[in-house]
Formats: structure tokens, sequence, C-alpha cells
């Protein structure tokens, strides 16, 4: 493992609490916010009484430290390192990170490194400056509650001009694009790549479209555990309201629920998990796949 986010949050959160008593003249009560702020609710039983009892020796009873200087936590070269190789993604950029420090660092591995076998080619642009531009208005609308007003060609090929309020950006793994949830129109979710044109509505007309409601569909598979399958399972669709049910020896029945508008995304990612699951219901799901297994076989 490379970062340990247990351990990390009880350094910071120390490293916080000395920070704060070489400054000042924090409370107990302020070390408990300090240390629910930066690791876990019910950390504060842990660290206080290790601080307070000298158990740690980093506090005295009155709350000052032998402490001279500020605590900090340098990156080891092997977290540069991994770094490093996580800022090669071309998705980074859409979040304008620093990579100030790793100048001279050699990354973990190359992109290059890493085959892609279930997911479509035709992602969306990242290293696109007008995109990313897109994407960050984007952001910046959610974050804001600010309406936005788009130029986008539609799936019939024809140029549309629409206004909405973004509530949420989604990232489809399979697909490799995001899309944008979004209020305020008849629609419920639209493509950012189809986006050619994008800025602030700042005009004062009524929004007379109502979002057409998303249905949440269900699906229930009998998964068979071989090869870890089970945690494979639930790491893969961690997103998805799910439930498990175990049946038999190594067979589990597990009930998911999705949006509808999800539902070629969820057909083909059931479908990488290959023999080891088999749809129970609905039938309708079911022939979904056996339709794909069909068209794959032609």
């Amino acid at each position: 493992m490379i970062f340990s986010e247990l351990y990390s949050a009880y350094y910071r959160s120390v490293g916080e609490i000395i920070s704060a008593c070489l400054h000042g003249h924090p409370d107990e009560k302020d070390l408990r916010k300090i240390v629910e702020q930066h690791a876990f609710s019910e950390s504060a039983l842990t660290v206080l009484p290790a601080l307070k009892e000298e158990r740690w020796q980093l506090l005295r009873k009155d709350f000052s430290t032998p402490i001279r200087h500020d605590p900090s936590l340098p990156l080891t070269q092997l977290e540069k390192r991994w770094l490093k190789a996580v800022l090669q993604d071309p998705r980074v950029k859409l979040f304008d990170a620093r990579t100030c420090g790793l100048e001279e660092t050699e990354p973990l591995f190359d992109l290059n490194d890493i085959r892609w076998y279930d997911r479509y080619a035709d992602g969306d642009p990242y290293e696109d400056e007008d995109y990313i531009q897109r994407f960050r208005m984007v952001l910046e609308a959610i974050r804001a509650g600010k309406p936005l007003q788009a130029e986008l060609i539609n799936r019939k090929k024809k140029p549309v001009r629409m206004r909405f309020i973004p509530t949420e950006l989604e990232y489809s793994e399979k697909d490799d694009k995001f899309r944008i949830r979004i209020t305020g129109s008849r629609f419920a979710n639209l493509r950012l790549s189809r986006i050619s044109k994008l800025e602030y509505y700042t005009g004062t007309g009524p929004w007379n479209y109502e979002p057409e409601p998303e249905t949440v569909s269900e699906v229930v598979l009998e998964l068979r555990d071989e090869r870890n399958a089970l945690d494979r399972v639930m790491n893969h669709f961690a997103h998805l309201e799910k439930e498990a049910e175990k049946i038999g020896r190594d067979r589990y029945r597990i009930r998911l629920r999705y949006w509808q508008s999800d539902e070629t995304e969820l057909v083909i990612r059931i479908l990488g998990f290959g023999p080891v699951i088999k749809v129970l219901e609905p039938e309708s799901f079911a022939e979904l796949i056996r339709e794909r297994l069909r068209k794959q076989i032609e």
C-alpha cells in the first residue's frame, strides 16, 4: 500500500494539534474539533487520551508542546513516483492540478503500460482546450448554482440552443465520457462533449421546462463466487444501491437499482464478468444481454 488513509489521518490531526499549540492556547474542546475535522469522529477517543496522558509525549498537561517547529509530512520517493504517474492521466488537466516539485521525479509507471479492453475508444477530448474550459465552467456553475446557456448538436445532427441549471457531473467508465445532470430543461442529463458553445445565462426569461423524471429500474443477478467474484462485483457496482443475499455455498442473489438512462452501460458492465453472473430478472434485461451477445457473435 503506497498511501495509508488511516495513519495519514491520525498523523495529520496530531500535526494540526501541535501547530495549534505552538501558535495559540487551545483548550480540550478546540483539540477535539481538530481531531474530528482531520480524522474520524471516533478518533478523539484514541488521540486525545494518548496526548493528555502523555503516552504520546507531544503535549504537556497544560497543552503546551516541547516541539519547536510545525510538523510536516514530506512525501516519500515512492509516493512522488506514484503521483507523477497518476498526473499523466489527461483527465487531470480538467481540474488544473499542480505538479510543482515533481519535475525531476520519474513516474512509477507509464499510461502506455495500461491496456483498456472493456472501454470505448472514442472518449471525451480531455486535452482539447475548449473542452477543458467548458468542463471548468460547468463545475463552477454547479458549485455556485448558476444557470448556463449552451449550443450543441443533438443526436439527429441538428443544432440546438438550450439553457439549464447543472446539478452534477458524472463520469462513465465504460464510455470514457462526462455527462451533466441538469434541471430547468426537459432533459435530465446532457453529454458534455456534445456542447459546442457554453456561457453563463444572465437573462430573466421564465424556465418553462420541467425535467423528464428519470426512471429507477432494477435487475436481479445470480453470482457464482469464483476468483473473488463477489468482492469484484461489490467494488465495481459500489456507486449503485444494492442488496446481496447468500443462497448457496458459493452463490449469491444480488439486486441492483440503477437509472434507466444507464441501462446500456450496465449491460456492458455485467457482460464483463462473464459466466459467473446470470440475469434472473427482469426478462427484458436478460434479452438485452442475449441481443448484445448475438451482435458480438455476428
